[in-house]
């Protein structure tokens, strides 16, 4: 292959490479300031999370429409093809957790002027420094093409899923004590879900990263602990059940 074609196409990857850098850093961003607005009540700071996923989503379509001309004409193999087909991928996941960011965001401009349960709003901090610490932690995995790094993220992901389901049976048990606070919950229990699920999304782009440097999947079965969906909750005392 004549140099100016390696070198063009070597340009072709960088510029993949750049794009995801840039929505993982638009993504731990709107992560970060949908939870602020979420602590400190603040309907403009959630304004601004909700604006910037236009931009997320602009580059996701740009990462896959790049991919998709760089096979048809590169037609390339083995590693090289991999490494289109996981920033294909990682577009995706990071699109997703953006739109999660998003939600959080819509779910504070819903709650502006409720009184917030100081403990279990730190619970949900805490739940997003977390799933903060996985993206970014999967992301430098991303640019050093660091399979143990991407190992340890993936083990991880049972932590942010143990902490979720704390939370909803905190969150339910303060809906039982006083029917006035339904509403908030409600809205909280859908944000640490949110939380939840970008930390799936970090765990899919560790899966993705080990695909990339191996060309294969990681052996093992993903350590989830959600059990959110099964989780039984005693009625306090002198609340009677329904």
């Amino acid at each position: 292959m004549p140099n100016h074609i390696v070198t063009d196409f070597d340009a072709d990857l960088g510029g993949l490479r750049h794009a995801i850098a840039e929505m993982g850093g638009i993504a731990e961003k709107m992560l970060a300031d949908s939870t602020t607005a979420l602590v400190r009540d603040d309907a403009t700071l959630a304004q601004s999370v909700i604006e910037s996923d236009s931009r997320l989503d602009a580059l996701q379509r740009d990462v896959e429409e790049r991919g998709i001309l760089i096979i048809a004409r590169r037609q390339p193999m083995a590693v090289d093809l991999r490494a289109i087909v996981s920033a294909m991928r990682i577009a995706g996941d990071l699109e997703r957790a953006g739109d999660l960011a998003k939600n959080t965001a819509k779910r504070v401009l819903a709650m502006t002027g409720h009184t917030h349960p100081r403990r279990v709003v730190a619970g949900v901090r805490h739940m997003s420094e977390l799933a903060a610490r996985q993206l970014k932690d999967v992301l430098d995995a991303y640019v050093a093409d660091d399979v143990e790094a991407a190992k340890v993220v993936w083990s991880r992901d049972g932590e942010i899923d143990a902490l979720n389901n704390s939370l909803f049976r905190e969150l339910l048990t303060y809906m039982m004590e006083d029917a006035r606070s339904i509403s908030f919950c409600a809205h909280l229990l859908f944000c640490a879900k949110n939380l939840e699920r970008i930390g799936d999304h970090a765990t899919n782009i560790a899966e993705t990263v080990h695909y990339l440097v191996t060309g294969e999947a990681l052996d093992g079965e993903r350590p989830k602990d959600d059990r959110s969906s099964f989780a039984i909750i005693e009625a306090p005392a002198g609340v009677e059940r329904a």
